[in-house]
């Protein structure tokens, strides 16, 4: 018999004729694939938007209000032979850590990105003050798993590698020829994504596209740049990649990251990839990552570097090995089993 396995995270949670829907793949492909393990039961954020990604799980509660949300977890303290997840730490989170404490229950903690830079890059240092009470609070009596060493900031805890990658990803890419630049970002239209300060540094550059696939249905963002074309989050695998495919390089323009999966899946596609200088700690030893600072001079340099060595860079890309949804998932099986 399984193990049941309660899932806690902030996000937000759509639901439409029994079927619930997301925007970030991970709170997607994590529980579905927890739940070959274990019996998963997963709590989320009510959503009054759609959203992209279908969660196939048949245990799905989503509260309106934090007081039910509470309420539910105090509920979920009396299952026997249950484990506790909680994704992230925000708000919400913290208070639901709180709780399962105060009822007998060690949570696992799953830290996802570095909550100090989010949290500032919104709210400035008043922000990174929140996250500091809240994440030191919670490490005190929680178990904790990560997506890099340095997010667990001295604290013990196990580290996991998060990944999409499948055959499907790694087969061979089409092939592309540099002209004017076509940049792709896939990710959240959020302050902290640097997304805003990615679209000021290419105004009115004529040379320069970029498309964004990550805008939320019924949602109007204050881009209007005619060398920028905003898309839906891309649900379907084949045309999310066929968006790699038809662009020349990957911009990811995050002030803060942990473990970026897109920065894997533009890997995978062998379309290089700038970074800024704030999370410069991704690239690890990875091939075909360039890092440009916060001017266009400068990342203009890089764009063209990346233009006349298009091919050498590709090649060395080649080399990269990269890590794939299943092994993180066993790792992450793993991770949980290993905390009694």
């Amino acid at each position: 018999m399984k193990k049941k396995l309660f899932i806690f995270t902030n996000e937000s949670i759509f639901s439409q004729n029994e079927k619930f829907f997301c925007d970030n793949i991970d709170l997607k492909s994590s529980p579905e694939g927890l739940n070959k393990k274990f019996e998963v039961n997963l709590f989320g954020r009510k959503s009054k938007k759609k959203r992209a990604h279908e969660i196939k799980l048949k245990k799905i509660k989503i509260f309106s209000n934090i007081f039910s949300y509470l309420s539910e977890t105090i509920r979920s303290t009396k299952n026997k032979n249950t484990k506790f997840l909680v994704i992230s730490i925000s708000p919400y989170t913290f208070l639901i850590c709180l709780l399962l404490r105060l009822y007998g229950k060690t949570p696992i903690v799953y830290l996802r990105s570095d909550g100090y830079g989010e949290y500032k890059a919104i709210l400035g240092n008043f922000g990174k003050l929140i996250y500091h009470l809240m994440f030191n609070l919670i490490t005190l009596y929680s178990n904790l798993i990560s997506c890099r060493r340095y997010i667990l900031r001295g604290k013990k805890g196990r580290v996991v590698y998060p990944s999409q990658l499948d055959s499907i990803w790694l087969r061979k890419p089409k092939n592309q020829e540099v002209k004017n630049f076509k940049l792709l970002y896939v990710g959240r239209i959020r302050t902290e994504k640097g997304i805003f300060s990615l679209a000021n540094l290419i105004k009115n550059k004529r040379d320069i596209s970029l498309t964004i696939v990550g805008a939320e249905k019924n949602t109007s963002y204050k881009i209007n740049q005619s060398n920028i074309d905003i898309q839906l989050t891309q649900s379907n695998k084949l045309r999310l990649i066929k968006y790699y495919d038809d662009h020349d390089i990957f911009i990811l323009p995050s002030f803060t990251e942990g473990h970026p999966m897109v920065l894997l899946e533009a890997l995978a596609r062998r379309r290089p990839v700038i970074i800024f200088e704030e999370i410069e700690h991704v690239i690890g030893d990875k091939k075909g990552i360039f890092v440009a600072k916060r001017n266009f001079l400068n990342f203009f340099g890089s764009l063209n570097y990346i233009k006349k060595n298009y091919k050498k860079i590709q090649k060395e890309m080649m080399k990269n090995k990269l890590p794939t949804n299943k092994e993180f998932i066993e790792e992450f099986v793993k991770a949980i089993d290993d905390f009694s």
